[in-house]
């Protein structure tokens, strides 16, 4: 149930907290308020900052907040306080039974003092256990430690499946995920509760198309005018003009693009080919790198003597210029002889 200020609590988090602290002497009660921003500032300060109040070390200062913690779960307010760690329980199972911390606290209220009041019920509550943030997964909370074990275990065999240049839309993700999780119960197989699960996955990303890869991939974590271009020219599907690929940056992903900006990242970028003039194409697609000579001879390469007209076709198929300029780079007799069938082969 949302509340006036927003939060979906049946319970007033910032009451529960206040009847929790009262059970602690001043210094305990202060030193809490501190670490955890549950004063008038939901700023939280360090354990050095507050060791300098008071004038002691860092460590005795992580040592008053530890044994406060431990005082309170003896204490009668803290047995008081069972219906609002169960309906967080039912909340964390609701979403899944694994979430995110940003996930779970922005879902119950976006306002950071209540979100503090929250995060230190889920620390002093016995249901609740965390998964410390490491190289893999972001933190997150869990009320089910088999199903948590069983999601980032599938979150890392997904992650193995893909190669740096992967782009899966974000409804194939979820399938591959699902197939990932064979048995887990009925009621997390659901989209929302997978989509939610992949980002507690910090290998996996999606990028601002919806697409989801390795979280480092460019084409994932898009950083520059050179990212975007690659994903707007990846969305259009054949190739563009740098002036239109500028155009459609700003389209779909509301950016400032200058066309001549635009024009160099694509040209220091390899995952692009010049295929006529000023035209771009994915390397990707099987398009040939160089000029048009380059194409020819590939071609020829591949294919062996063809006629005039053959390897006009093919290389039209791979470059966006007129017949006339095939028929130009075909007569240096450098690179290209014609035999007496009338068949361009290449200089040996």
């Amino acid at each position: 149930m949302a509340t006036a200020t927003g939060e979906k609590t049946d319970f007033k988090p910032k009451a529960i907290v206040k009847k929790l602290l009262m059970a602690l002497p001043e210094r305990s009660r202060t030193v809490l308020e501190a670490r955890f921003g549950l004063g008038a500032s939901p700023e939280r300060v360090t354990l050095e900052a507050i060791g300098k109040r008071y004038g002691i070390t860092r460590e005795r200062v992580r040592q008053i907040e530890n044994h406060a913690l431990a005082s309170l779960k003896k204490s009668p307010a803290f047995n008081a306080a069972e219906g609002a760690f169960q309906e967080l329980e039912r909340i964390i199972d609701g979403l899944g039974g694994i979430v995110c911390e940003d996930d779970l606290l922005d879902y119950m209220t976006k306002d950071q003092s209540m979100q503090n009041h929250i995060y230190f019920l889920l620390v002093l509550g016995d249901p609740f256990k965390y998964r410390k943030e490491d190289e893999e997964v972001n933190r997150c909370w869990y009320v089910d430690k088999d199903l948590a074990e069983k999601v980032e275990n599938a979150l890392k065999n997904l992650y193995a499946g893909l190669s740096d240049e992967d782009l899966i839309p974000e409804g194939e993700m979820v399938d591959r995920f699902l197939k990932e999780l064979q048995t887990i119960n009925d009621k997390h197989r659901n989209d929302e509760v997978l989509r939610r699960w992949l980002r507690i996955s910090k290998g996996l990303g999606k990028n601002p198309l919806g697409e989801w890869g390795p979280a480092k991939s460019p084409n994932v974590k898009t950083k520059g005018v050179r990212d975007f271009a690659y994903l707007a020219v990846k969305k259009h599907g054949s190739p563009l003009h740098f002036r239109e690929v500028a155009k459609l940056i700003e389209k779909m992903f509301d950016r400032t693009a200058h066309v001549a900006t635009t024009h160099n990242e694509l040209i220091k970028d390899n995952r692009f080919v010049l295929v006529g003039r000023g035209m771009y194409a994915l390397k990707e697609w099987g398009y040939t790198q160089g000029v048009v000579r380059d194409v020819i001879r590939e071609v020829l390469r591949s294919g062996g003597p063809m006629t005039k007209e053959a390897i006009i076709e093919k290389v039209l198929k791979e470059r966006h210029v007129k017949p006339g300029t095939i028929v130009v780079n075909l007569q240096n007799q450098k690179y290209f002889k014609r035999g007496k069938d009338g068949k361009f082969s290449l200089v040996k």
